[in-house]
């Protein structure tokens, strides 16, 4: 569609005075891929308008840890602990030399498997996140240069940008937990994610952006989280860096640095304004952590953005104590998927839940306060406030929540509805950039079955090869459980 297009629906959520507002039988109008009307009747001529009826229209979700993979959590779900199922390399797949386990094309694959579902999510800005357990080591530029090209060709907008690290955590043959440091690799792939970011961005017309991806803080040297710092104050891109996530993350950092993670970052001139730090749960004076300190007006104080990602946490058994809190002594939060299904919504409600649980009322948290963090919070966490919101001036990342679907029951306020009842399939159409790259659930050119039985295909290999790579090297029927007995055909179990 071209020319001024005019979508009206029975809420609109739009922005006015720096924050959300509702509008009732609300109409949005976007020319170019930018909005330049939000409110009532139009006074203009449009070329097309279109009527969602019982449908909530709103700004696009931010995801600053988007799941960008086929995801393993289901491998470790009910397989644990970690260390003895896969998740950590034992030294001997070390010393066998590790190895890619997806070709290049097996990888683009995922990606825009990936990409295609964060849009039936409702997510227009993604930041992507994959595992590297089953890598020789990190990303590569070849294969983010495929993902560009998915996420240009689906119109989904991206930050891109090939995680890399100087170490690896390593089981050794008793069951300690150690880390292998190979830094000069990492610091060749940290240049090479620069150059990535200096070829990438603003490509496919903005849509691609760039950022830095040091995988984890516990696997990451002194020397590359400085560089990489500086890299990304002179290229004036997000920095991402996974921390404050796990006890075990947490005990290696104290050990070998006589600092918390924040600490240690704030040592080293890491910390800014463009500093995005899933998950932010162990800190000191969590329950987590008995340890004093100050992490988290660490993290405030320095500007950066705590990503929370509440579902991977909660299957975990983990949570932040707790957002309410983290709002209240002034942290920048935004949110993110990280794990399988990449279903914004799910992650607001379980988020919503654990918060109130955490703070043993339920006056913690609002509706809105989670979805603030889906989208203002995402899009100032990158500095862009033309995203997020939808306001005269903002690009036209829209979605349409269908309002009608019956399990949604009853509506008094469409935001309310949505983070009690709704899932990200209910979301009908998803405009990017002005682009309508999903409409009545289909995205053009993608097999949705197709694409999932490939994908299964895919990860099923990888599965096969797990032993490898797991401590002892059992089995795969010692890896991984089964919930019930089974029986196959011919009555074998």
């Amino acid at each position: 569609m071209e020319g001024r297009i005019l979508l009206t629906a029975r809420w609109l959520v739009g922005h006015a005075q720096g924050r959300h507002r509702l509008y009732e039988d609300g109409e949005i109008v976007f020319e170019d891929g930018e909005v330049i009307f939000i409110g009532h009747g139009f006074p203009g001529e449009v070329s097309s308008r279109i009527d969602y009826g019982n449908a909530l229209i709103g700004p696009g979700f931010v995801d600053c840890d988007a799941l960008s993979d086929l995801d393993t959590t289901i491998l470790a779900y009910d397989n644990q602990p970690a260390w003895k199922k896969g998740r950590v390399w034992p030294r001997s797949y070390l010393e066998a030399g590790p190895y890619e386990m997806y070709s290049r094309e097996e990888l683009a694959f995922q990606k825009k498997h990936a990409f295609a579902t964060l849009i039936r999510n409702g997510i227009t800005t993604a930041l992507p996140i994959a595992s590297l357990f089953y890598r020789a080591w990190g990303e590569t530029p070849e294969e983010f240069q495929d993902a560009a090209e998915a996420a240009a060709g689906l119109g989904l907008r991206a930050y891109l940008g090939p995680a890399y690290r100087t170490g690896n955590q390593l089981v050794e043959a008793d069951g300690r937990i150690t880390t292998h440091y190979d830094e000069p690799r990492g610091l060749a792939e940290l240049d090479a994610a620069i150059n990535f970011c200096e070829r990438n961005e603003g490509a496919a017309g903005g849509l691609i952006r760039t950022m830095l991806a040091p995988d984890r803080i516990e696997t990451s040297t002194a020397e590359l989280l400085r560089r990489t710092a500086a890299a990304g104050r002179a290229l004036k891109v997000p920095v991402r860096l996974h921390c404050c996530q796990s006890k075990i993350e947490y005990d290696l950092v104290l050990a070998q640095h006589g600092m918390s993670p924040p600490e240690w970052l704030q040592s080293l001139g890491f910390l800014n304004q463009r500093s995005l730090l899933p998950h932010g749960t162990y800190v000191s004076g969590s329950r987590h952590i008995d340890r004093p300190g100050r992490d988290l007006e660490i993290i405030r104080d320095a500007g950066a953005t705590i990503v929370h990602c509440p579902l991977v946490s909660g299957r975990h058994g983990n949570a932040i104590d707790h957002f309410g809190r983290y709002r209240e002594i002034g942290l920048k939060l935004a949110m993110g998927t990280d794990t399988s299904p990449p279903d914004m919504i799910m992650n607001l409600q379980v988020g919503m839940i654990l918060a109130r649980t955490m703070a043993g009322s339920v006056h913690a948290v609002r509706s809105e306060d989670y979805y603030d963090a889906a989208t203002i919070g995402g899009a100032e966490a990158l500095g862009r406030p033309d995203l997020g919101r939808l306001q005269p001036g903002a690009r036209a990342d829209i979605t349409v929540f269908d309002l009608d679907r019956p399990h949604l029951g009853q509506v008094i306020d469409p935001i309310q509805t949505m983070l009690l009842a709704g899932h990200g399939r209910d979301f009908a159409t998803v405009i990017i950039d002005g682009r309508f790259v999903m409409e009545e659930r289909v995205i053009p050119g993608v097999d949705e079955a197709a694409d999932k039985l490939r994908a299964q295909k895919q990860f099923e290999g990888v599965m096969a090869r797990y032993p490898q790579r797991t401590h002892g090297h059992p089995a795969a029927s010692g890896i991984f459980s089964s919930s019930y007995p089974v029986e196959r055909a011919g009555g074998a179990t």
